[in-house]
């Protein structure tokens, strides 16, 4: 939250292979900011210097909206249940659904985007 091009950001932890657990952040951006990878890395490193390099984000997606419930507080269990590919169970509190969409949206473009990438130190 302290980059100034970061607006809002809700944050759940996901499993890792490695670490047991990293950290999984959905980024709302300030009006005026456009998404990019020089962005997303500036994002993460800004987190890493304010909460130590224990804080690992392994997945950053930029949003335009984070599930809230209608008196504004953001509905992590929506985005924990995003990252684990899981029925985030009842929204009826939500303030505006497709937000749980976009959530989806990015996380599955992450997925692809994954799968898609030789493995590091592969052949490309």
């Amino acid at each position: 939250m302290k980059h100034p091009a970061v607006a809002e950001a809700g944050v759940t932890g996901r499993p890792d292979e490695l670490r047991g657990e990293s950290i999984a952040a959905f980024v709302l951006l300030k009006q005026g900011e456009q998404p990019s990878d020089g962005l997303r890395a500036g994002i993460i490193e800004a987190a890493r210097r304010e909460l130590g390099p224990v804080s690992v984000i392994g997945d950053l997606y930029f949003v335009d909206m984070l599930p809230k419930t209608r008196s504004g507080k953001i509905m992590r269990r929506v985005l924990k249940a995003v990252v684990l590919d899981q029925d985030p169970g009842d929204v009826t509190t939500i303030e505006d659904e497709g937000s749980v969409e976009e959530a989806r949206q990015a996380w599955a473009e992450m997925r692809q985007g994954i799968r898609a990438s030789p493995p590091t130190g592969a052949p490309p």
